[in-house]
């Protein structure tokens, strides 16, 4: 899949490796990894990564090393020891330079987008509709927010707590909060269109990896599902996908109608992106 084919093609220094140990791809990761304060710029996070409390690190380090074997580095991280910790500083760095910088620009824009959008709803539907709209897996039930997902099933209860919503380019499927209910609440959900990580000009569905989809929607309707992965006009729509801007208006309205595309005006022109579900069947997590 496309997401999968970026993750093989992305180069990793061995400092930035040793921050998987910490934050696998499934499962618990430790909260202090994601700190409040990341919000303010990456030296910000970073500050509060190293002075997280020792008796903080030993009980998310614990939590994690539960369901992983930890190694010697990981173990002196949870000890707070200063060595581990600026190695763990320099891996967050040498990742976010190898993995985020070279397309941050590409990832801003989608998340602002995102928010521009959620801006829109939240003033003219409220609070709940926003929240539901979120994802298929939230609903909204003053005064807490009940999720169903696969890894994340409760209710995360406000208690007269603001909630911070995070739209996300790479939390993959469903929305997932932090594990200490203590924290200021935060949910972090998926963006349409995020984790497919495909160039905006990149728009022909690889034969091996897409084969379902294109026996499912014809090899003209899975070109343009592919080329909105990165959102685009419809004349960029039909630039992507080698077809008039006729054929693609025509081609997105069936794609909005079955639910994979969403469309919206953005001034003199139509912005097209792709939903949840286009996200899932295009990353190939639907089951044709």
């Amino acid at each position: 899949m496309a997401f999968r084919r970026w993750c093989g093609a992305t180069q990793l220094s061995g400092a930035a490796k040793q921050l998987l140990l910490l934050a696998p791809a499934q499962g618990y990761s430790p909260d202090f990894l994601t700190p409040a304060e990341g919000a303010a710029g990456l030296d910000a996070g970073l500050d509060a990564v190293l002075t997280t409390p020792r008796a903080r690190l030993r009980t998310e380090m614990g939590k994690l090393g539960a369901g992983h074997r930890l190694g010697p580095w990981a173990r002196d991280v949870a000890d707070g020891r200063s060595p581990a910790m600026q190695n763990l500083s320099v891996a967050i760095r040498e990742f976010h330079r190898g993995v985020l910088e070279p397309r941050w620009s590409y990832i801003t824009s989608r998340v602002n987008s995102d928010r521009a959008r959620r801006t829109e709803a939240l003033a003219t539907d409220g609070v709940g509709s926003l929240l539901t709209g979120l994802h298929p897996s939230l609903r909204w039930q003053a005064p807490h927010l009940e999720l169903a997902g696969q890894h994340v099933n409760g209710d995360l209860r406000l208690q007269g707590r603001g909630l911070r919503l995070i739209p996300s380019f790479f939390c993959r499927g469903v929305p997932t909060v932090l594990e200490d209910a203590d924290l200021a609440p935060v949910l972090v959900y998926p963006i349409d269109g995020g984790s497919s990580w495909l160039a905006p000009h990149s728009v022909r569905p690889d034969p091996e990896d897409h084969a379902p989809l294109i026996a499912l929607l014809g090899p003209t309707r899975a070109k343009v599902l592919v080329a909105a992965a990165a959102g685009c006009t419809t004349t960029e729509l039909g630039q992507r996908a080698a077809i008039s801007p006729a054929s693609a208006s025509y081609h997105a309205t069936v794609l909005r109608e079955a639910g994979l595309l969403t469309t919206r005006r953005n001034g003199m022109s139509v912005q097209h992106d792709l939903t949840a579900l286009g996200s899932a069947l295009l990353d190939g997590q639907l089951t044709l």
